[in-house]
């Protein structure tokens, strides 16, 4: 399974001769794929880092690898982050959302044959459904939901809506009440917010915090975490210090336009004095002009059916409203 390539006659109209001379193909990632791969995805419409090999691979012995590589002649257009589950194929359970990854170039008719090309080849593999989790829209750097349009022609459906929060940084409304009351606090304990290494310090009150008020654990481990860090400028770490003392923190992942807040928590004492308010007002802050969107992440479980309403309350008192994680399946 997974190791066939498959041909496909142009079934768009491009504008090119050459492109609509160019035959169509699908070929599975293999690790020589790796440099074009990440390149592809550093460019795509709407490509994260999180889809670069060395993201999907730090966990690689938990996921075997289905990704596929779609080419017109010999430019890749798409690319798709897969693992297989017996005979189904997820994109992808190891990340927050998955789906195909799109060319620039490509357009709504393209990504319809793609999207046909790419079903094709999941079934020749022995697939019999994908479960495909889109990219958010404030994650594109291009709109690109077409392969949305393109998967409900197939006759994909909705199995799960996770509700996630968002501050849109252009157009921030004012923080309510209860945050300016704890921001005062915050200021008046003497807290000051910092870009930090301590990753240490900080899983041991995230993990305590977890597991005494949900029950819970990170989904990174520390180790994870550590070398996710080591490989990505991209992942950061912002603590909130009285003195030495870290009472609240958050790891960040920042994205082109995105800042996402991956872990937020607060000791006892950082709840007592706003620390983790103070870190999310520096979070604002630290966007910049070219960041557009602020994620808190979901504030479901349940497989989406269940909203902690306390939670996603705090973060609409920042200025955050909602916006969804879509899971769709497709059987074959």
């Amino acid at each position: 399974m997974f190791c066939a390539e498959t041909l496909s006659a142009c079934a768009v109209h491009p504008q090119h001769h050459e492109a609509q001379a160019s035959p169509r193909r699908v070929s599975d990632y293999r690790p020589e794929h790796a440099a074009a791969w990440d390149a592809f995805v550093r460019n795509a419409r709407n490509g994260v880092f999180l889809f670069e090999r060395d993201y999907l691979g730090y966990h690689a012995d938990r996921f075997k690898d289905a990704s596929l590589m779609l080419w017109r002649g010999d430019e890749l257009r798409a690319v798709l982050p897969a693992h297989l589950v017996g005979r189904d194929v997820v994109s992808h359970g190891g990340l927050s959302f998955g789906g195909l990854v799109l060319h620039p170039g490509t357009g709504a008719q393209e990504t319809l044959t793609l999207s046909e090309q790419m079903i094709d080849a999941l079934r020749e593999r022995g697939a019999r459904r994908l479960t495909y989790k889109p990219v958010p829209h404030i994650f594109h750097r291009q709109p690109t939901e077409d392969d949305l349009y393109a998967l409900h022609r197939l006759g994909a459906r909705a199995v799960r809506i996770d509700l996630s929060t968002t501050i849109d940084l252009a157009r921030r409304p004012a923080f309510a009440k209860g945050r300016r009351h704890a921001l005062s606090k915050a200021r008046r304990a003497g807290i000051a917010v910092r870009s930090s290494n301590e990753l240490g310090a900080y899983w041991a009150l995230l993990s305590s915090v977890l597991g005494d008020r949900h029950g819970a654990e990170p989904t990174h481990t520390l180790s994870e975490i550590t070398l996710l860090a080591q490989r990505f400028a991209q992942i950061r770490f912002f603590g909130a210090y009285a003195g030495d003392a870290l009472l609240a923190g958050a790891v960040v992942y920042r994205y082109d336009g995105v800042l996402h807040t991956q872990y937020l928590a607060a000791s006892a004492a950082g709840r007592e004095t706003g620390a983790l308010d103070a870190v999310i007002a520096h979070l604002i802050d630290e966007a910049g002009p070219g960041c557009r969107w602020l994620s808190f992440g979901i504030s479901t479980t349940d497989q989406g059916r269940d909203l902690n309403v306390g939670l996603v309350a705090q973060k609409e008192m920042f200025g955050g409203r909602s916006t969804v994680l879509q899971t769709l399946e497709l059987e074959f």
